[in-house]
């Protein structure tokens, strides 16, 4: 089972590609797509958009998950985000994939086993579930692995529960 999670952001949306054999969890593929201040909010969703399509037609993910937003004081960063996410989600659906949408919490206690858990903390479990040599660069990288993580375990959560596997 192979999952493409997703951490939204205009200027930089972290991707991190997970597969699950047993249980054992190993990274495909992560890092950050890029978009320029200057340019116009359209042209760089087009930006996210068509990279997105293009990393997930390469890999071929079962499962995809897009964190939900929390959203904070900054209403100008969070439009810019939730109109990445929405991006990101266009994206999933364009593949036929319904994306799990953890929030932060959920993301933070199904990797570290602590909704409230720090950054660190969240770049550490990431590293040591993943065998990593060393932390995963950006942190958006970072947060989409773990985003991914939550997506594994939600998916197998859904397929225990309605009869599929460990039945």
């Amino acid at each position: 089972m192979v999952c493409f999670g997703i951490d939204p952001g205009l200027g930089t949306l972290g991707y991190g590609i997970v597969r699950q054999r047993g249980d054992e969890l190993s990274a495909l593929d992560y890092g950050a797509i890029k978009t320029e201040p200057g340019q116009p909010i359209s042209a760089r969703l087009n930006e996210l958009f068509s990279s997105l399509e293009k990393k997930i037609a390469q890999h071929g993910p079962d499962v995809i998950a897009v964190e939900r937003l929390y959203f904070g004081r900054n209403t100008t960063t969070a439009e810019m985000v939730f109109q990445a996410r929405g991006v990101a989600l266009l994206a999933a659906s364009r593949f036929g994939l319904s994306p799990y949408e953890p929030k932060p919490s959920e993301v933070k206690l199904a990797v570290c086993g602590n909704g409230a858990a720090e950054k660190f903390q969240v770049m550490g479990m990431v590293r040591n579930l993943l065998n990593l040599a060393s932390d995963p660069r950006p942190d958006d990288a970072a947060d989409a692995l773990a985003i991914a993580i939550t997506g594994l375990s939600l998916s197998m959560y859904d397929m225990r529960k309605n009869g599929g596997i460990g039945q």
